[in-house]
């Protein structure tokens, strides 16, 4: 009788056994794809496209307390530093090294998107940054001129300056008579103009491009022999 039950439970158990590996078949046939039928993959994230290094070969003098990486990518929803935010951040570095020296690499490009909010808090309180047509950008801030508050509203075409950010108003609006126009932008043009320099990045990284967006400047930064990590 003992036997008898011994038997029955070893044969539940091979059929339950057998029941799961069905199972795991099917399943991965049923979530992957024969070899070399792969559909392609979604497309990359937009930002900084990580390219192949031609010819990629480690350094000569490669140390024996050192890594060599061809390739190195890097991205991040949000980057917060003491001084700066950072949005979308997209980093691709080539030749990379590291050691007792730190994490260099011998070339790194980097997209981030500086939102308007960082901007509008360097020109003072209740600024408000915003795009505006043209691939321009907007600053809306209170300003006290000839004794009198004025509401500005300034547009300009955003430019690299030196590695800034830069918005030199084209327009400014106070909404006064047009003969007042001239010697009041002269007064309130330094309140509205914008000079940002991006920081929370390694050192070594020059701006060299910058878009506005909808939430914010899209800048575009490189450099060669960043350290990235000491």
């Amino acid at each position: 009788m003992e036997r008898a039950r011994v038997k029955d439970w070893l044969i539940g158990a091979t059929g339950m056994v057998l029941v799961l590996v069905a199972a795991v078949a099917i399943l991965w046939l049923a979530v992957s794809a024969p070899a070399g039928s792969a559909e392609p993959g979604p497309a990359p994230s937009p930002g900084a496209e990580s390219e192949p290094t031609p010819d990629a070969a480690p350094p000569g003098d490669l140390g024996e307390d050192e890594t060599w990486l061809a390739d190195l990518a890097l991205d991040a929803g949000t980057v917060v530093t003491a001084g700066s935010t950072l949005r979308d951040v997209r980093a691709v570095g080539q030749d990379v090294v590291t050691g007792p020296g730190g994490l260099i690499a011998g070339r790194l490009t980097v997209d981030a998107t500086v939102p308007f909010e960082v901007v509008a808090a360097e020109l003072g309180e209740g600024t408000v940054v915003r795009p505006a047509d043209d691939g321009q950008a907007t600053v809306v801030r209170t300003v006290e001129a000839l004794g009198r508050e004025l509401q500005v509203v300034a547009t300009g075409t955003v430019e690299v300056d030196a590695g800034r950010l830069v918005m030199e108003p084209r327009s400014i609006d106070f909404g006064g008579p047009d003969f007042l126009s001239a010697a009041v932008a002269a007064v309130v043009r330094t309140f509205v103009t914008i000079e940002h320099t991006i920081e929370g990045l390694p050192e070594g990284l020059v701006l060299q491009d910058v878009t506005v967006q909808d939430d914010g400047f899209r800048a575009n930064l490189s450099g060669e022999d960043v350290n990235l990590a000491s």
